[in-house]
């Protein structure tokens, strides 16, 4: 599913969503078709889903996003650090 209809079907809503299919350019992330997960009432709510579904399905490329938002471009940054496995 395209942006412009998630914000069409859950309006003034937080958005837990899996990116289907991405593209990268210029360390950009652009993200043409998702599937949306879970919607919630608050930015709390939402964080605490994706911690959730990311401890399950780490492989999965997911995000929150508010769907007040125009544009779904992520930037993707480079971790060069260590990190604690739990």
């Amino acid at each position: 599913m395209q942006w412009e209809k998630i914000m069409e079907q859950h309006p003034s809503r937080f958005v837990l969503v899996e990116a289907l299919k991405a593209s990268s350019n210029n360390q950009l992330r652009h993200l043409e078709d998702m599937t949306v997960i879970q919607d919630y009432d608050n930015p709390q709510e939402a964080w605490s889903g994706y911690k959730h579904f990311h401890k399950l399905y780490p492989s999965r490329e997911l995000y929150v996003f508010h769907t007040s938002r125009t544009d779904v471009g992520v930037v993707e940054e480079i971790f060069s650090g260590v990190r604690q496995h739990t």
